[in-house]
């Protein structure tokens, strides 16, 4: 677990106490974070638009691939950092979680209202953002917000039951003082408190968030909106357990969307499969993979290759911030050499510019005709065929890529890039996740 030396940490906390103590903090109390009328409205639901990371960015399509596939190879490596602090400490409750993520959501925060960006993130739980009187933060593109300047802001007590989930020094005087940690190394320090957020018309007073003081990569707009299952996380503080997401295309210009509350939900053309609650890290969301068809061929995968064990190990987890799919190594050994077999294409080496593994050369004649196989993955119970775009790219270099990698004997990630323009719908009442195609830009 990525963790500060016990004298640098305990400074960090003296540091922050001292701030507290400038601020005066008032302090809130366990709340019903709805009132009647916010109530009403999230009956009705609300629509967040979402940006990709880069979309701001002059990059070329090559480049924007290579960049995704760093953040999910280092993403997969803090999930694997959390299986690994578990199963040393078994008894001990890890509180190392995956950061970063893709996709951009707006919001805003306070009284008045300030409009921000958060990465929306289904891997992890807290909600931060950078605050006044900020001693070591990232350049954001919003001014960083100050609670001075709101009349709604409250710090939150130690007998907040908020408090008992972070790593925190808390005492009556100072609040709740978190240090939160992430895989890589990265890691947000403040204090917790509550504020009222605002997303389109709807707002939410008292919702829990990290005032980050000290922040140390990786930058992530203004900051990060957990939509995990924990009790920190947005989802959970809004007590509306529905919520999907619509992705557009990856090299495309159009934003994305997330629907929380009753526009979330569909009916007709949806295919249903199991959420599994992991038995160490319950805030990730696991499906049950039970194989892979490639063409007309069901892969001889082993069983027991996707299975979540007792310990955390293993498993596939949907994750809204990995871009690219990585698959423990049996299976995806297996894939690519299918692939292979089935794409009648001379093989590239492309390793430096895309860091994917499998490459063929795309035919400079453009009335040549390429037969790219299909690709189905069996879930319990849904069988998702995949559009052929969601896991082969076509570079600008002329080459075409599968969009999949290995991550060795660890947990799999099924990724956003295989995701797109299909609507992905989280039911946490019935504890199922659903897909249907769909036209995202026109949703």
């Amino acid at each position: 677990m990525a963790s500060l030396p016990p004298s640098l940490s305990s400074l960090l906390f003296l540091t922050l106490a001292l701030i507290l103590i400038s601020i005066s903090p008032a302090f809130s109390t366990p709340h019903q974070a709805l009132d009647d009328h916010q109530d009403q409205l999230m009956k009705t639901g609300f629509k967040i638009t979402l940006n990709h990371i880069d979309s701001g960015g002059n990059f070329t399509d090559s480049e924007r691939l290579y960049r995704a596939v760093k953040r999910s190879s280092r993403r997969l490596q803090m999930f694997n950092e959390m299986v690994l602090t578990a199963k040393k400490h078994p008894k001990l409750r890890t509180k190392v979680y995956p950061g970063g993520g893709e996709y951009l959501m707006n919001f805003s925060v306070g009284t008045p209202p300030k409009l921000y960006y958060g990465t929306m993130d289904t891997g992890s739980d807290l909600i931060w953002t950078q605050c006044r009187p900020c001693l070591e933060c990232f350049s954001q593109p919003d001014p960083v917000f100050d609670p001075k300047k709101s009349s709604s802001f409250s710090n939150v007590s130690c007998s907040n039951n908020f408090c008992h989930e972070l790593k925190s020094q808390c005492n009556a005087y100072d609040g709740c003082v978190y240090y939160y940690s992430y895989g890589d190394g990265a890691f947000t320090a403040g204090y917790l408190a509550t504020e009222t957020f605002t997303f389109k018309k709807v707002s939410v007073p008292n919702v829990a968030f990290g005032c980050g003081i000290f922040q140390f990569g990786p930058e992530s707009g203004d900051g990060l909106v957990g939509l995990g299952r924990g009790p920190l996380s947005l989802i959970s503080q809004l007590g509306e357990r529905t919520f999907s997401y619509c992705l557009t295309d990856f090299n495309g210009t159009r934003p994305s969307t997330l629907l929380i509350g009753s526009h979330a939900s569909v009916n007709g053309g949806i295919k249903t499969t199991p959420l599994i609650q992991g038995p160490v890290n319950p805030t990730f969301y696991y499906l049950s993979l039970e194989g892979i068809t490639i063409g007309s061929t069901r892969l001889p995968i082993n069983k027991t290759t996707f299975a979540l064990n007792a310990d955390g190990s293993g498993g596939l987890i949907i994750d809204s911030g990995t871009q690219i799919t990585q698959l423990a190594e049996s299976a995806y050994t297996l894939v690519k050499e299918e692939f292979i077999s089935q794409v009648k294409l001379p093989q590239v080496d492309a390793r430096n510019s895309t860091v994917l593994d499998l490459c063929f050369e795309w035919p400079s004649d453009p009335s040549d005709r390429v037969e790219i196989p299909s690709l189905v993955f069996h879930f319990t119970d849904a069988d998702l065929d995949l559009p052929t775009e969601n896991y082969m790219t076509l570079e600008d270099i002329g080459i075409m890529c599968l969009a999949m990698l290995g991550s060795g004997d660890t947990s799999s990630t099924f990724g956003n890039i295989q995701q797109q323009n299909i609507l992905v719908v989280y039911d946490l009442y019935k504890e199922t996740l659903s897909f249907m195609p769909t036209e995202c830009d026109k949703f």
